[in-house]
């Protein structure tokens, strides 16, 4: 029995006298247009961490002197490796386990390692589009319930901000909270004092986390073609969203010195060693490197794609997103401490407290609230959208790829994504619990960012320029797109990207302190130590396929870590077009060798 290619249409063939007709297998596919692949890669790469991360960031970092390590790491590891993971993918034409597996078999535990880190994530960051719904549907109200003290959920320490201002000293703060506070910790979350206080689900966020699960399955399950024409509105109306924000903010009293603050260059800051970590870890997590995203997303382009350019411009409009998000913010910011008569250090916070405690407070402030938090939620959940529903295709391909005999038949493909969407759903309950709040930190911290990406992106770099050579991929690349790309890209591969991943990670392992809730709580030993066995897991994988393969090998060790360091004999002859019947004048199958040397399956 084979698999083999004709005219698109994938067949299996039974030989040795079998009676059965050829069964014809789903094609693969391709990308309807180009605009399908950029508008689904900004989803996949611009997310809530460019609303609520980057600008933090900056202001945290030394205004604008950040932006000098920031587009060091642009130059030197995002736009490199960037481009290498698309280009893997569209010369392999394989998601991002096989195509490791064609170009040098002994590092396929890669693909697995960062398919985990994609279960994990997806698992965990659906939780803030469960929340953010939450917050959608209460802002279809007379008025916003964050808004004001006196409902059920309040306490007697609970006072609004007209009264805050009017009647309290700033010393007497400290004994208050505001409503926007105690919406979000005892309306949302009803959250428990630690992480070994679990609680009960919170029924209502479980609703708002299965429809998040019904949304992201009917925008994957036909592939790319369904994936292709979601990310037409996903991706494109939250930049709607975000210039009406944008012209919001930058109206209101007090925006201008909101946005000094964003903006304000501290050189001292230079010399501290946190702010290039932090500028490094930015670009590896808002750029999606390691993951396998872009890989997957890039298989499916047709040969000849200009992946270069593509890769070049989505980089520069990933990382303009950031800083005009960052204009977006900080005018709103600057308009709080305009009205309230406090250090925009009071307000300015990163992650969720800026999407849930500080911007819903802003809102509050402005004519028409319920406009604007509409407005502002509808970002947040179709930012977070895309990026769900990508990590989602990533897992499809590759498993459609691992097992195309299999997955490609009838609705297979779509039962297998129903059952792991159900899967995740269930195993994100203990996330929208009253301890959810705490293990969705953990993960956030351990699995889904930092360390292990840093881990992933040198391991690629590693084994494409020095495994299967930086010169013979740069020759790869000249022919798909048919010109030579900058020479800085190989060097980059070779040297500039592996020592500033290893330095960065290094870094971070001299600095680690242990997980700190809200600066208050501290996680105990066990969940750090879980939490670092999670993410052990999943890179662990990598030495274990290197084993695994070395044993199953034959001959000497040399001659195994030879074989296996090796790619396939036909990955470039895949491409060069397929013989057809008219070329031949018989009914010849061209037979596909995607997944070992010898590429036959037998009976």
């Amino acid at each position: 029995m084979g698999i083999n290619e004709q005219n698109g249409t994938y067949t299996v063939s039974v030989s040795k006298g079998y009676p059965q007709s050829p069964k014809k297998l789903e094609s693969r596919g391709h990308w309807g247009n180009k605009a399908e692949f950029i508008l689904t890669v900004m989803g996949a790469i611009i997310g809530p961490g460019n609303v609520w991360r980057f600008p933090y960031l900056c202001y945290k970092n030394g205004g604008g002197v950040f932006f000098i390590p920031y587009i060091l790491f642009i130059c030197t590891c995002g736009v490199p490796l960037f481009f290498l993971e698309t280009a893997l993918g569209q010369y392999t034409s394989q998601g991002a386990i096989t195509c490791w597996r064609n170009i040098c078999p002994l590092f396929q535990g890669m693909g697995y390692a960062s398919h985990l880190i994609i279960a994990f994530s997806a698992t965990s960051y659906i939780t803030i589009l469960a929340w953010a719904f939450f917050y959608l549907f209460s802002s279809f109200s007379a008025e916003l319930p964050w808004a004001t003290c006196g409902n059920y959920w309040n306490t007697d320490s609970c006072l609004g901000l007209n009264q805050l201002n009017m009647t309290l000293s700033n010393t007497s703060r400290l004994n208050t909270t505001l409503p926007v506070v105690e919406f979000w910790e005892r309306r949302v979350l009803k959250i428990s004092g630690g992480i070994e206080e679990v609680g009960s689900l919170r029924w209502e966020l479980v609703l708002c986390l299965i429809l998040s699960w019904v949304i992201c399955y009917f925008c994957v399950w036909k592939g790319i073609k369904s994936t292709g024409k979601a990310a037409y509105f996903t991706a494109t109306f939250p930049y709607v969203m975000l210039f009406v924000l944008l012209v919001r903010g930058v109206t209101l009293p007090g925006a201008v010195d909101g946005i000094i603050y964003y903006l304000y260059p501290d050189f001292s800051r230079l010399s501290d060693p946190q702010v290039w970590m932090d500028a490094g870890t930015q670009i590896f997590f808002s750029y999606a490197i390691g993951l396998g995203f872009l890989t997957s997303l890039g298989s499916y382009n047709t040969y000849n794609n200009d992946c270069y350019k593509d890769c070049f411009y989505l980089c520069l409009l990933n990382s303009a997103t950031s800083i005009v998000a960052g204009f977006a913010v900080f005018s709103v910011l600057g308009f709080m401490t305009y009205e309230q008569g406090v250090d925009i250090s009071e307000v300015a916070q990163s992650g969720p407290g800026l999407a849930f405690i500080t911007y819903p407070q802003a809102v509050t402030m402005m004519p028409m609230p319920q406009v604007w938090s509409v407005c502002f939620f509808l970002m947040i959940i179709l930012l977070g959208l895309d990026s769900q529903f990508v990590g989602l295709e990533c897992l499809m391909t590759s498993l459609v790829d691992l097992f195309p005999t299999h997955l490609r038949k009838g609705c297979r493909r779509e039962l297998v994504l129903l059952a792991i969407c159900s899967t995740c759903c269930l195993m994100g309950f203990p996330l929208v619990t009253e301890g959810g709040l705490y293990l969705l930190q953990l993960l956030d911290h351990h699995v889904c960012s930092g360390t292990t990406l840093l881990l992933l992106s040198l391991s690629q770099s590693v084994s494409i320029a020095w495994v299967y050579g930086a010169d013979r991929f740069y020759d790869n690349i000249t022919h798909m797109i048919g010109y030579r790309p900058s020479a800085l890209m190989k060097y980059c591969w070779s040297y500039i990207t592996p020592l500033f991943c290893l330095g960065t990670f290094i870094f971070s392992i001299v600095n680690y302190s242990p997980l700190k809730f809200s600066k208050a709580y501290v996680y105990p030993l066990w969940a750090n130590i879980l939490g670092w066995f999670i993410a052990s897991v999943s890179l662990s994988l990598i030495p274990l396929f290197v084993l695994h393969q070395v044993m199953q090998g034959k001959g000497s060790l040399r001659q195994r870590l030879w074989v296996l360091c090796q790619p396939v004999d036909d990955l470039p002859a895949q491409h060069k077009g397929l013989p057809t019947l008219e070329d031949s004048g018989t009914t010849a199958h061209t037979e596909l060798k995607p997944l070992s040397h010898t590429r036959e399956i037998t009976p």
